[in-house]
């Protein structure tokens, strides 16, 4: 973007042309803009040549990648159509492990706020333990937590 600086030359010799100094408001105006002008051009050129540095490195990046690539599929044809794994996962699979997640836990009702939690079954079994709400952030005592039935449904 070279011409920026260019067409900025172009416009302080107009002014110089015209006679155009720092000697009136108006002069000092169009001077501090052409200067202002230049500082802009020299900042664009500035970004466009990092641009292109990084361009040329993201270039040189995505050639190593590719080389990678060719090494670990071991094909320099590899498409993703030819995978033909299928990655349909079961269900069940995952409830199962929510459930293993959740051994020794217990579900209990806010006494307060009336908003389900999991609370270890050990921590029940102290009647004088306390513990906070997670959604009021009221303290219960362990007494006053009532049991929800999982089986109801």
């Amino acid at each position: 973007m070279e011409y920026l600086n260019e067409r900025v030359s172009y416009l302080r010799g107009l002014a110089d042309g015209l006679g155009i100094d720092d000697s009136t408001k108006e002069g000092k105006i169009i001077l501090a803009i052409l200067d202002t002008l230049e500082d802009f051009a020299d900042a664009i050129n500035e970004l466009e040549a990092s641009h292109s540095e990084l361009d040329d490195y993201v270039g040189e990046i995505d050639e190593d990648l590719s080389e990678i690539e060719n090494q670990i599929y071991g094909d320099e044809d590899y498409d993703d159509e030819d995978d033909d794994y299928d990655y349909d996962y079961d269900d069940d699979d995952e409830d199962e492990d929510e459930d293993e997640d959740y051994e020794g836990y217990v579900e209990v009702e806010c006494p307060n706020c009336h908003m389900l939690m999991s609370v270890e079954e050990e921590l029940l079994e102290d009647e004088d333990a306390e513990l906070v709400c997670p959604h009021c952030n009221e303290t219960i005592k362990v007494k006053d937590l009532k049991i929800v039935d999982d089986d109801e449904d």
